[in-house]
């Protein structure tokens, strides 16, 4: 454990399964505690913490979310909250897995996709702020190519929700930094992970380096801004995609 990341500690949420599952390995292998949030119970196969480590969440659920920040006071103790990442993400699918636009998208699944992709945001950061600026820490903001253009897969609730995102990066790191916490966000493209939709090979072909990014490759992206490595490095979206933004 290196003195950068001594008893440091990470409130990740989507920790389930694909990005944020290999954002726990990355942060739990630098010594850093894992406080992770999702739908999911916690699992007895998780190799790392335990359920006082985790908090069972639904971040569709306003009341709950709000609710959420005093659970997480608690696991912190009166102590500081190094690194606040936001990568839970919903993106609802039409029959047979079918892209919803702006269209035959339901009122209520554009309700839903913001409680969980944009509000959940700002509700934990604006209420876990004191902790945050104790540490003098950082929040990363999980986008999506999805959010620079229209995306052959992700629906417009979802591509809608993740620029707004981006968009509540800039704000967000404008109003933390006199509290000396720093706001960044990563913008992950065709990333190798069980949720892939079919005919993402064809984006694969056309991208400039030719292969899927790997879940590890964005949690060690989300690492670099967590860490004092980045600690002149603020209100930007680091694209992690291959060159696909180009």
């Amino acid at each position: 454990m290196s003195a950068d990341t001594a008893e440091k500690t990470l409130l990740l949420t989507g920790a389930s399964r694909g990005i944020g599952h290999a954002t726990v390995i990355k942060f739990v292998q630098e010594g850093w505690r894992v406080i992770t949030c999702s739908r999911q119970a916690f699992s007895e196969e998780c190799p790392w913490g335990g359920k006082e480590n985790h908090i069972q969440l639904d971040l569709g659920d306003p009341s709950a979310t709000i609710a959420a920040i005093e659970r997480v006071k608690k696991r912190l103790n009166g102590g500081r909250l190094d690194a606040l990442v936001n990568n839970a993400g919903i993106s609802p699918k039409g029959e047979n897995g079918a892209r919803l636009n702006t269209f035959d998208t339901d009122l209520r699944d554009w309700g839903q996709v913001f409680h969980v992709n944009f509000f959940a945001s700002v509700v934990l950061a604006r209420g876990l702020k004191d902790e945050l600026s104790k540490a003098k820490g950082s929040v990363v903001n999980v986008t999506s190519i999805a959010g620079s253009r229209v995306h052959p897969f992700a629906g417009a609730a979802y591509a809608t929700s993740k620029a707004a995102l981006a968009a509540l990066t800039r704000e967000m790191a404008h109003d933390f930094g006199p509290l000396g916490v720093r706001v960044n966000a990563i913008a992950p493209g065709e990333v190798e992970t069980k949720i892939l939709s079919e005919g993402t090979d064809k984006i694969v072909e056309k991208l400039p380096m030719r292969r899927l990014g790997q879940p590890s490759e964005v949690a060690n992206a989300i690492y670099f801004l967590c860490s004092d490595q980045s600690s002149y490095v603020s209100g930007t979206e680091i694209e992690v995609n291959g060159a696909q933004h180009v």
